[in-house]
């Protein structure tokens, strides 16, 4: 595995907004851009599971691996985040072909990225700024994110009971329906999940089948037994990434 870090995909945007990109062996690969959770006010794009399990585990699997930070609380506000998520994937979009991708790009992310990624996936106007069409992007990995306004506007911005469920163009779920069809995605969630997340994201795949899309492209993961997004940096009794492997099985089919 090749590794380059600190890569600024905002020129002049220093940490918070740069990428660190894990490669496979050889050229001609895909990658896979992913954000780190944290509730869009902690984390970073070099924690455990996004310098360690997850990028040793894809890249094993010939698909390369593209950790990014955004901005954050209390420096942001929305948009920021959402804006530099779309960035990060333009950049690597971009970029890739001179480390040897082959321009094929998968987007995701954990709890609060799992939030960026549906909008992303959602809301055409962030990616479309950088001439990207959602359902153009290979496939998306949605795990644990919230459908609705991410509590922490609702905290912060609104002033709100952040359990306030809200549902306006800062929330995924407003947009579906706007495009004519998504990529390819899986949500993930868990039985000990934060409250109502299980709710929503039962509710976000229900509106997509209510709408017409076609569901043999969307596909859940109910992980039992599991806290919120806990799976993330774990491996199993051989040493496999447990989430890795769930969504290599998802991505394998559209590779």
């Amino acid at each position: 595995m090749r590794k380059f870090t600190d890569i600024e995909y905002h020129v002049g945007g220093g940490n918070a907004r740069s990428l660190d990109l894990y490669l496979p062996e050889g050229s001609g690969f895909p990658v896979f851009v992913f954000f780190h959770g944290g509730g869009i006010e902690r984390g970073d794009k070099a924690g455990e599971a996004c310098a360690t399990v997850l990028p040793e585990y894809f890249t094993s699997k010939g698909i390369a691996f593209a950790s990014a930070n955004y901005r954050m609380y209390p420096a942001a506000r929305y948009p920021d985040y959402v804006l530099d998520a779309a960035e990060a994937v333009a950049w690597v979009r971009n970029n890739i072909g001179d480390y040897g991708g082959d321009g094929r790009v998968i987007v995701g992310g954990s709890s609060a990225g799992g939030y960026l990624s549906m909008m992303l996936c959602y809301d055409k106007s962030f990616l479309g700024k950088w001439g990207i069409e959602p359902h153009g992007i290979t496939a998306f990995v949605h795990d644990a994110g919230q459908p609705t306004t991410h509590f922490n506007i609702v905290k912060l911005e609104y002033g709100l009971d952040r359990r306030r469920v809200i549902i306006d163009e800062k929330a995924p779920l407003y947009h579906i329906g706007e495009a004519a069809e998504y990529a390819p995605q899986i949500f993930f969630v868990s039985d000990n999940d934060i409250g109502n997340r299980y709710e929503q994201t039962v509710l976000i795949i229900g509106t997509l089948k209510d709408l017409g899309y076609d569901m043999n492209r969307v596909e859940l993961r109910y992980m039992e037994g599991y806290s919120h997004t806990r799976y993330l940096g774990m491996t199993d009794e051989k040493g496999v990434s447990i989430f890795g492997a769930l969504a290599y099985d998802f991505l394998k089919k559209y590779l």
